[in-house]
């Protein structure tokens, strides 16, 4: 805040403005991210559905878990955060393959 007014100091609104729509930009890349892996994953239910293989695979799961979060040490993220993050959308994509499984 600027002392003789009591308003914040322009520039740091310019700077809070510029880092909030460069987060802006990443969360739109996120999402279209996660939606063309959804795409991916839909066609692998797809796949699993039409030769009865089981929506789940406890092995990859793993193994991909574990990638993620060497992935994200190396890119100074927290693993554990990483974790949940791709154990929320493994959940999602098995949801996914149960329902396409089903149909």
């Amino acid at each position: 805040m600027n002392d003789s007014t009591d308003l914040p100091d322009p520039e740091a609104l310019a700077e809070l403005s510029r880092l909030r729509d460069s987060i802006d930009n990443i969360d739109a890349a996120v999402i279209h991210m996660l939606a063309e892996r959804f795409k991916c994953t839909q066609q692998v239910g797809l796949l699993k559905a039409e030769h009865k293989m089981p929506p789940a695979d406890p092995a990859r799961e793993a193994r991909q878990i574990e990638r993620l979060r060497d992935l994200a040490e190396n890119a100074k993220l927290d693993p554990a955060f990483a974790e949940k993050f791709l154990n929320f959308i493994i959940a999602e994509v098995i949801r996914h393959h149960e329902t396409i499984a089903r149909a």
